[in-house]
Formats: structure tokens, sequence, C-alpha cells
């Protein structure tokens, strides 16, 4: 036994000393230390793991041509080659933080993002329809974020000083053209299509990607579903009118197609609420939509959305030019759209996405000057009421083809590139009262190219550099447009953005055509961007400064059209944003408050100097509560909006001194509104697990505000009349079932 552990320790001895000693010391990129940090000699058992102070230390009998490996969670991989001798080695290593999607910084300056990976941040669908004061339309529920101003008598999106024409929307990367229904004189229009069709919303507001064009002020982009679930049908009622529809999935859950109706009729509507239009046609609207989904090979989709819709409407308003006449507007609207899109991973980290869409719409409008009894008046020796008798027929046919391929690279760097054609053919037939006719076309094509690359440092420091390059066939000109962002992440998750970029813009086509030469319109944004994200709680605040320079003057007549007749204008807009959402102080309870100040100016279109914009409000707030009451399966939401009051001005042309003058102004009251909806689940017994019902109750500007929107003036600025909200109140109910698909559990956990 002796002599068994004298061999022993002879033997161990001798390995001892044959042993080479390895040490050092590993860190990160910030001089760190690193504890738990596997270290070893590859294809050997030789190695240790670095203590609390980032040492390591081991020894080793291997010899000559060696390769040391550091691994760590989180981390690079490290390996280098070294030479062992009978000398020991210290070999100090730094690791670079592995860049991952869920730790890395987010390139975010001016952008509110909900999708799959990132609900917290903005508005999912569910949001959407449950916001009070939305009445289940996309941009009336975007209003609630920051940088958005509460224009209600025309339709659109006016962000941070821009007019709605300044803000382009885009489904699955292509452009819609005509997203709202067709305008209606004194009245906002809401958007055409259903926020369910989407499941991603990255609402822009400044400084965005260089994917994107034609746009001064912001872009809204929407990412449709991909298949469905499962099958299922819908339909719902309420009186406003009715709508039904069928998703159908494929058996090996590779395809799907879908077709829904609608039909409206406000007539129950106009009769309970007193509206201040005379209607002689009642709103009357027919919707349908088709669609179908292929999953073409396992990381490829084409998806294809149709959509069809025709309006019908006339009603009766004060003449502001007389005190007992009466302007009388009619409309008849058809209106078209496709998408076709297709996504495919072409292998080596190559990804393209492809899409093509295309509408037509045409507004046959048709206006009269009418007595107090309704009969049409032709006054033909004053040109002031002559000029209000006329047709006009817009016809306009819209095309646009966007591809974009991505590469990527190390981490979450990447780049990207594309082509974009942007196709416009718009005609219009203006008939006057003394059987003049005005035929005017105006064609346009615009032809795009993109590049961006996504630079990832590390998790914390990430850099977006772009630059965009169009050409107008109308103006025959180009413009190139250079993009940067820039983002750091701190110690405890929140970060600081910056963004800067050029953005060009087409002239307004209601000013086409022009017999002057025109330009672009150009705007510069610089953003400086703080926010927190965490899973239920978000906070964000911004500066910006976005700078105007050649914007479209115009000159107009009695018949009220006006015409471009050069790039002169300027402006500029400024300010800061606030926006806070929690979704976990309360069980169940969910709110967010969004602020936006804007101090901004503009010369353009028929303004005398550079004044405060007509459509824009200094200060606007919104509070947005939701709560889910599970025992009684009911949701309580309320919606506040306040904006401070607009600007008004009775501008006019001076035809002795060839300019335009501001003859009076003012400003109107601060608009408040506050807002209710009920939504109720009841449970559809034994089918429940497969279902989805909901009724709903809403009441827009609860407490009855008298709002003023804004002021118009006669010509001879003897008579203003307000511009007001068509009634004071608004109502709605109706019940809503899902056969196939229960969402009682997304609409619970989303406010939960």
């Amino acid at each position: 036994m002796h002599k068994l552990l004298f061999f022993l320790f002879i033997l161990t001895s001798s390995f001892a000393f044959g042993q080479v000693k390895i040490n050092g010391k590993i860190t990160d990129h910030k001089n760190k230390s690193l504890p738990g940090i596997s270290v070893s000699l590859l294809n050997s058992y030789d190695g240790a793991t670095t203590d609390s102070a980032g040492n390591y230390s081991f020894g080793t009998s291997e010899k000559g041509d060696q390769t040391l490996s550091a691994t760590g969670s989180g981390y690079r991989s490290y390996e280098e080659k070294i030479k062992i001798t009978s000398s020991p080695i210290n070999l100090n290593i730094e690791l670079k933080e592995l860049i991952t999607e869920l730790k890395a910084v987010v390139i975010s300056a001016g952008t509110f993002e909900a999708s799959d990976a990132k609900r917290a941040t903005a508005l999912n669908p569910i949001d959407i329809v449950t916001t009070a004061s939305a009445n289940g339309d996309i941009t009336s529920a975007i209003k609630t974020l920051p940088g958005t101003q509460q224009v209600g008598e025309r339709e659109g999106l006016f962000v941070r000083g821009g007019t709605a024409d300044e803000t382009k929307i885009f489904i699955d990367g292509t452009l819609v053209n005509k997203f709202f229904y067709s305008s209606e004189p004194g009245q906002s229009t809401r958007g055409r299509f259903n926020p369910f069709l989407f499941k991603g919303t990255i609402f822009s507001s400044g400084g965005y990607s260089a994917l994107y064009g034609q746009a001064l002020s912001s872009v809204l982009s929407l990412e449709s579903i991909d298949l469905p679930d499962k099958t299922s049908a819908d339909f719902g009622v309420s009186y406003l009118g009715a709508n039904a529809g069928i998703q159908k999935l494929s058996k090996n859950k590779k395809s799907s197609w879908g077709i829904t109706y609608a039909y409206a009729n406000l007539s129950w509507v106009y009769n309970l609420i007193k509206q201040k239009f005379d209607y002689f046609k009642v709103p009357k609207t027919n919707e349908a939509d088709i669609n179908f989904r292929i999953i073409t090979s396992s990381t490829g989709m084409l998806k294809y959305y149709g959509y069809f819709n025709s309006t019908d409407v006339g009603f009766r308003s004060q003449d502001v030019d007389s005190l007992n006449l009466k302007d009388a507007f009619g409309l008849e609207n058809l209106n078209m759209y496709h998408n076709l899109s297709w996504k495919e991973y072409i292998g080596n980290g190559w990804k393209v996405n492809a899409g093509t869409s295309f509408s037509t719409n045409k507004d046959d409008i048709k206006t009269e000057i009418q007595d107090e009894k309704n009969v049409k008046q032709e006054i033909q020796d004053q040109p002031l009421y002559a000029y209000k008798n006329f047709n006009l027929t817009n016809k306009g046919y819209y095309g646009n083809a966007k591809v974009v391929f991505e590469k990527k690279l190390k981490s979450l760097s990447a780049v990207r590139f594309g082509m974009e054609d942007n196709y416009s053919d718009e005609k219009s037939i203006y008939d006057q009262y003394n059987d003049y006719r005005l035929l005017q076309s105006v064609k346009e094509n615009i032809l795009s190219g993109f590049g961006e690359a996504d630079v990832y440092i590390t998790n914390n420091v990430a850099a977006r550099i772009g630059t965009r390059a169009e050409h107008s066939a109308l103006l025959n000109r180009w413009n190139v447009a250079p993009r940067i962002s820039f983002a750091y992440m701190f110690a405890d998750k929140s970060q600081v953005s910056l963004a800067y970029g050029t953005f060009y813009q087409d002239p307004e086509r209601k000013y086409l055509p022009s017999v002057n030469a025109l330009h672009f319109a150009k705007a510069t944004h610089y953003i400086v961007q703080y926010e927190k994200i965490t899973k239920d709680r978000t906070f964000r605040t911004e500066l910006f400064y976005k700078k105007y320079d050649d914007l479209l003057k115009t000159s107009g007549a009695y018949n009220g059209t006006f015409t471009a007749i050069n790039n002169n204008g300027f402006g500029d807009a400024k300010g800061i944003e606030f926006f806070w959402r929690d979704k976990k102080t309360i069980k169940n309870f969910d709110y967010w408050i969004s602020y936006s100040y804007l101090d901004t100016k503009r010369d353009f279109l028929n303004y005398p100097f550079a004044i405060e914009p007509s459509f824009v409000s200094r200060h606007t707030a919104s509070l947005v509560i939701k709560k889910f009451v599970l025992p009684i399966r009911t949701q309580f939401n309320v919606s506040y909006t306040f904006a401070s009051g607009r600007p008004y001005y009775d501008i006019i042309y001076d035809s002795s001194h060839n300019n335009y003058q501001m003859i009076s102004n003012g400003r109107a009251k601060d608009y408040n509104n506050l807002s209710f909806s009920l939504n109720f689940l009841p449970s559809l017994g034994k089918t429940k697990a497969n279902a989805f019902s909901v009724f709903i109750l809403s009441v827009t500007n609860v407490l009855g505000f008298d709002n003023v929107y804004n002021y118009n003036y006669s010509v001879n600025g003897q008579n203003k009349v307000a511009v007001t909200p068509p009634a004071r109140r608004f109502f709605y109910l109706g019940y809503f079932v899902s056969l196939g698909i229960d969402r009682t559990q997304d609409e619970i956990s989303n406010h939960g």
C-alpha cells in the first residue's frame, strides 16, 4: 500500500511539474470584468471559468500550437492561436457583446411601431377598435398619439405642422392612394380599411426610412395579416348597417381565402341625431373585399387584397356669401383597390419583399346654389354666385410597384436597397353654369431608387444610414435625399435616438396643372428622442425641428379653385412631445397620455406672409383609459382630447396690388372631446370555445362641448360662419359575432 501511494505521488508530481500555466483576465469593451466565462484549449480537457473579478487560471500539459477558446452567454465566442512551450502564458481577452434582437437598441426616432415583436410601443388592432374616440377608425386612433392634430373638417392625418397631403399611407410596403373616403365640404372622412386586416402598424411622425418617399411630414405603414389561425365566419349588425364575411383556411394550412361585404345606411342615425346639414341624400355605402394568401415555400408568402366601395351622399348647408341662400353638394363615388405582395428568403442571408398596387377612384360632384325652398338659382350676372353651379367629374388611375432586397450581415446589421415606381393618371371634367366645359389631365410617373444600412456596433450603439433618389416625369427633375439615424441604449435599457433627413414631394394634384415650371417641395427634419420601454410601460419624449423650403404658392378666382404659380413658399415647425403608457400599475387597467407642443409658421398657398397655418393647434393632449372588468366580461373605455384654439384668417385677393392680403384674423376657442365606449363580451353557450361576440356602445363628445374647428369668410368679408362638427354628439350601438375564432382572451390579455 505504501508503495502504491508513493507511486501515485510520484506520478501526479511528475504530471504537475510537466504542466504550463495559462492565466489572464477577461473583460468587455468597456473594460468591465466578466465572471462565469468558460476558457479552454480546444480538443482538450484543460480549462477554467473566470471568477468574480474576471480572472482565469489553469495548467496544461499540451504542447505546440493550440487554440484558446473563451465563451459566455451574451458574448461572441473568442478563439486565438497560441504556442505552448515551457514558459507560462498570460493572455488578457476582450469579449464583444453578442448583438441580439431582444437586447439591442432600436432605431426609433420619430417612429411608433406596433407589431408582433413590439406590441408595447404603439397601437394594435384591439387598441384601435377599443379607443373610445376612434369608432374603429385607424387614423382616428392614431390621432391620440403625439404629433397629430385634431382636424375634424377635412380628411387625413395632419402631423407636426404639415398638411394632410404631407402624410402618406402604405399597405405591405406599397403606397395607397385615396386611403380615405372621398372628401365632403366641412367634414372629415374615415379611412376605408378595417383595422383587423393588419397585424403591424408603424407611425412615423418624422425622420423615416429611405424606403419611403413623397411625404414631407409623416408615414403610416400597415402590414396585413398572414394566414388566419383557423376558418372563421363573421357577421355584425348595427343601426348604421350590417356586414358579413368568411375566412377559409385550407386543410393543409398553406393557403386561405376570404370575402366580406358591408352595407351602411345612415337614415336611422340622422333621424335620431340632429345634423347641422340638411341631407337630401342620406349617406349610403356598399363595400366588399376579397383576399387570398398562399405559402409559396418554407419562408415565402404571396398575399392579395382587393377592395371595392360605392358611396352616394347629398346635403345642403348655409351659403357663406348670403343670408338666405344654400349651397347644395352631391357626391357619388366609386373606388377600387388591389394589392399583391410577395416575400421570400432567397438564400445566403438575402430576403426580397416585392409588391404592387393598383387603384381607381371616380368622384361625380354636383353643386348648386339654392333658395330657401331648395330650388336651384341661376344668377349669371353675378360671378360670385354663378360659379357655385357646376358639375365636376374626377377620375384617377393609380399604380405603385416596389421591390426591396435585404441582406443580413453579422448580428443585426443589414443592408437593403430597391426601386419604386409610382404612377398616376388623373382626369377632370369641369362643367360651369354657362355650358363652358374645361377638360384637364395630369399624368405623373415617379421612379425612385433607395438604399440604406443598419449598422449595429454593439447592443447599445446602432445607426441607420440611407439615401433616396427620385425622378419626376411631370416636373422633369431629380432629387436626392440623404437620411441618417443614430441610437444609443443606456444600462437601464432606456435609449436616446437622433435622426436627420431630407424629404421631397410633388405639388398637390388639386393645384395642377400649372402653366409655370414647378419643382419639388422640401422638408428637412431634425429629431432628438428619449424613450424607455418595458413589457407594460412606455415613456418617450421628442424634440423636433422641421424646415420647409420651396412650398407651393397659388392664385385663385371666384370659383374657389386655386392653381400653383411657383415654389416660393417656406416655413418651419418645432416642438416637443411626450407619451406615457401604463398597463401594469392597476390590474386589467390600461391608459396612455400624450402631449404635443407645436410652434410653426409657413408662407404657402395664398398666405400673404409667414403665419401659423389654420389647421394647427399649439397645444394638443389626449388621455385614453381602458378598464376590463373580468367578472362581467366588460371593458370600459374613456378618451379625452384637448386642443388649443386654431387660428383663422380672412385672406382676399387685392387686384390693385396683384397680391393677397389679410383682412382680419382670430383664434377659435379650445377644442374638447370626452368620449366613452363599452364593450360587452357575452358567452355564446356551448360554442364559446370557438366563437367570439361583442356588444359595442359608444358616445363621442359625451358632455356636448360646442366645438369650433375654424371659420369660413364670405368673399367680401362681411359674413363669417363657424366650421363645426356635423352633430354635437354621436352614438353607436352594434353587435358582432365571429364563429371559428375566440378573441375573448386577446381582449383580456391586451389590457391585463
